[in-house]
């Protein structure tokens, strides 16, 4: 059974998580403007894993969940991650 108590996150932490995914926006902008050849997908890839995962923290209060649901959330990073491996490794070898 999960535990249905309310969490309250306070304004000022979402404020602060919103502020930090605004500058990681510019980040992944300014990223794009430098010319790191293969890098710069894969620098821009790992910023927006970032994003997400503050996203789901935080704004999708997956904090709080239980423990089955965050390991679910983390097999689909996983996969995501493997995805991208195996695509970058065939792009790398046309």
């Amino acid at each position: 059974m999960s535990n249905n108590s309310p969490h309250i996150t306070d304004y000022k932490v979402l404020a602060k998580v919103l502020l930090v995914l605004m500058f990681l926006t510019f980040v992944t902008i300014e990223i794009t403007s430098i010319d790191l050849a293969a890098f710069t997908v894969t620098i821009a890839l790992l910023v927006a894993g970032i994003k997400s995962f503050l996203v789901l923290s935080y704004f999708m209060h997956l904090k709080y969940e239980n423990l089955l649901l965050k390991i679910l959330v983390t097999m689909v990073f996983v996969l995501f991650i493997i995805i991208v491996l195996i695509t970058f490794i065939d792009y790398s070898f046309r």
